[in-house]
């Protein structure tokens, strides 16, 4: 190694953030690697919060998993659930009614509305800009009174089912839903202007944490990541389900692909989501039939399901052997694809914009959760039991190195 490489390893300093950190409501782990302000390296490490979802699915009957998968991500708790039932639905050959597929649109649609509204607050909040966050939150309030007066519940709306849905929306409520999304329309105005006009957000979001359309290939990038950089992909689109290809709306492109083209994107599908719920309750007027399908069996056979939920793509994959239940259930959350982004966004910028880059793709940790077989002695599969009792010795052994280093 050379003299100046020796100068330059010895000058960097290790930064930590987390596991455990107040910038992150979930475990995960990053390393930055600085050299004075300017950040030259990243390591990162996931699957700290690991729940067992996919498992815990093939202990339930098929009409049980979309409870459970709803509760992967408290703010795509639509997503989950809708692109499991499409899997099935694929598996099984199941048509869904017209009516139902207007309100799956609906609730996704109200979904991505409450989470951009969620996250301009919280990217206001990083940048030390709380009249936004302020603004964003109490905006935020209407879309969750909508989804409690629809579904019942201001998250984990329990909406979806196997060929269809499990509430209706009467027709004498469609006015004062309408009301509040026009109402909202003029407050996203305001967020819109607050964002895009001041200069002191100019500054701290333009060029910084640049992604390139290179980039967005190489890492899977989903969503609004990957629109922000020019890459027109969404789900909606490409892939339609629900009631996306009997409606009107457009695919919001930027092409910087820094923070500042993330938050312009997800300011203007707002208006989009807006437009579309419109038109699913203009139809559902004309729209009077059944809201599910009589679903007896689910035959043997693999499915695939794909939503777009407000963060990119949720893919479900599922595998029925005839049963009442799941045999496999695989999950990728669109996080997983977006987070490793974060490794050549941040290098070169300073520590003081690590924490809004890292924003900038709205991260979801436990979403990345993964957890692999561990084999012990040979072909020995550890169980949770034996998982346990391993931490259980690790932390008793790093107890008595503590207290013999003293």
């Amino acid at each position: 190694m050379s003299d100046e490489n020796k100068n330059s390893k010895k000058e960097r300093t290790v930064i930590p953030i987390g596991p455990y950190h107040p910038l992150q409501e979930e475990p995960e782990y990053f390393q930055l690697h600085v050299e004075g302000e300017i950040v030259k390296k990243i390591e990162w490490r996931t699957s700290y919060n690991h729940r067992g979802i996919e498992k815990l699915s093939q202990s339930m009957s098929y009409d049980q998993v979309p409870y459970l998968v709803e509760r992967i991500c408290g703010i795509c708790s639509t997503s989950h659930p809708l692109s499991y039932v499409n899997a099935v639905e694929d598996l099984a050959e199941i048509e869904v009614p017209v009516r139902a597929k207007y309100i799956r649109t609906i609730i996704a649609e109200l979904e991505r509305l409450h989470s951009h509204l969620l996250w301009v607050g919280l990217a206001g909040h990083f940048l030390g800009f709380n009249t936004v966050w302020m603004w964003a939150w109490k905006y935020r309030e209407p879309v969750l009174e909508i989804m409690e007066a629809v579904t019942g519940n201001r998250q984990n709306y329990a909406m979806m089912k196997i060929g269809g849905i499990r509430r209706d929306i009467d027709n004498e409520d469609i006015p004062s839903i309408k009301k509040m999304l026009d109402d909202l329309k003029p407050k996203v105005d305001l967020l819109r202007g607050a964002v895009m006009d001041d200069p002191i957000i100019h500054a701290r979001t333009k060029g910084i944490g640049v992604l390139t359309p290179e980039d967005v290939h190489n890492y899977g990038a989903l969503g609004p990541t990957a629109r922000a950089s020019g890459i027109k992909d969404d789900i909606r689109r490409d892939y339609p389900y629900a009631a996306y290809d009997i409606i009107d709306w457009d695919v919001i492109v930027e092409e910087e692909g820094d923070v500042f083209a993330k938050a312009v994107v997800r300011i203007k599908e707002m208006y989009e989501s807006i437009s579309m719920i419109h038109q699913c309750l203009d139809a559902l007027k004309k729209e009077n039939g059944e809201i599910e399908t009589t679903v007896k069996e689910i035959p043997p056979g693999d499915g695939i399901g794909q939503a777009e939920a407000p963060r990119g793509e949720v893919f479900h994959f599922v595998r029925s052997d005839g049963t009442n239940r799941p045999v496999r259930h695989k999950v990728r959350a669109p996080s997983f694809c977006n987070v490793p982004t974060f490794e050549v966004t941040t290098v070169g910028e300073t520590i003081s914009d690590a924490a809004i880059i890292l924003a900038a793709v709205d991260p979801c940790y436990c979403c990345t959760e993964r957890m692999a077989v561990i084999n012990s002695e040979g072909e020995k599969s550890l169980t949770g039991d034996d998982l346990i009792k391993m931490s259980q010795q690790k932390t008793e052994r790093m107890r008595k190195s503590k207290k013999e280093n003293k």
